[in-house]
């Protein structure tokens, strides 16, 4: 079962004069990871689909999705698999990966559908113009760069998957961010990426943790409250950063007119408000 919903872009003067709910109903995604279930968000930022399948039982498809147009959904599409399962199996193009958790499956353009046989899996997808070869990232294979410090509560390891470095895609950039016991703090100061939106999950949070999402324009600052396995989507003129309760791990995505994970515009503390 396909469960597909559509979040429209929002423009920032709009969405300041948001509530609490009206935020979250734009920006939140929760409901992820239902057994059985695959359960996409089609977001008109740069067109990037996000969400999750999770096999229970039986296996899952993933082929034709209205909101795309296509007659499949990679038809004109490249995609990122981010495993969360301890074992996961997905076949696309007649070949079959088996991936650990924390591994990424890097799926081209024109790769037909997909199925996913076991396991828990987050899924992310935008528009290509060209096809690069479909290949699973294992976790010893990805760029690692360290970050941050102990007394500034941010001390993290940024672990690139999707990335110029690692290998060649469209105009994907995937990977996930991982804490330091007792650090807390994302992304601070905080950063623009005009060119670009992006999407987080957040993951490996303790039950009763939450991290206080931080979105909006730098002078309009917003948050949203995140549980567990829950993404918020960032629009290019919106910051995007955080804190938790505990630490936590956060998957990053990217879509938009480059691949370079440098190109921010960073916001200097005092203008934030």
């Amino acid at each position: 079962m396909t469960n597909a919903q559509t979040r429209y872009a929002v423009d920032p003067t709009t969405a300041k004069g948001f509530d609490t709910e009206t935020l979250r109903d734009h920006f939140h995604v929760g409901d992820l990871f239902t057994p059985g279930e695959i359960t996409l968000v089609y977001s008109h930022y740069d067109r990037l689909i996000l969400g999750s399948v999770v096999p229970d039982g039986a296996p899952l498809t993933l082929d034709a999705v209205p909101e795309t147009g296509t007659a499949s959904i990679l038809e004109r599409r490249e995609m990122g698999i981010l495993s969360l399962a301890d074992r996961g199996k997905v076949t696309v193009g007649g070949e079959t990966h088996e991936m650990a958790r924390g591994e990424i499956l890097y799926v081209g353009m024109g790769s037909g559908p997909l199925t996913f046989a076991e396991g828990r899996f987050y899924v992310l997808s935008a528009p290509a113009h060209r096809t690069c070869p479909t290949r699973l990232v294992r976790i010893a294979d990805a760029r690692r760069v360290e970050m941050g410090a102990r007394e500034t509560a941010n001390e993290r390891v940024i672990i690139q998957f999707l990335h110029p470095e690692v290998l060649d895609t469209c105009q994907l950039v995937m990977g996930y961010t991982q804490f330091a016991e007792g650090s807390v703090w994302n992304t601070m100061p905080a950063h623009l990426h005009d060119r670009r939106m992006e999407a987080y999950l957040y993951f490996d949070m303790p039950k009763d943790a939450r991290v206080f999402h931080l979105m909006g324009t730098p002078d309009q600052t917003r948050h949203i409250v995140m549980a567990n396995e829950e993404a918020v989507i960032s629009p290019p003129w919106s910051i995007h950063a955080g804190a938790g309760t505990a630490s936590y791990t956060f998957c990053w995505a990217m879509a938009g007119d480059n691949v370079d994970f440098t190109d921010m515009d960073m916001v200097p503390m005092d203008a934030l408000r």
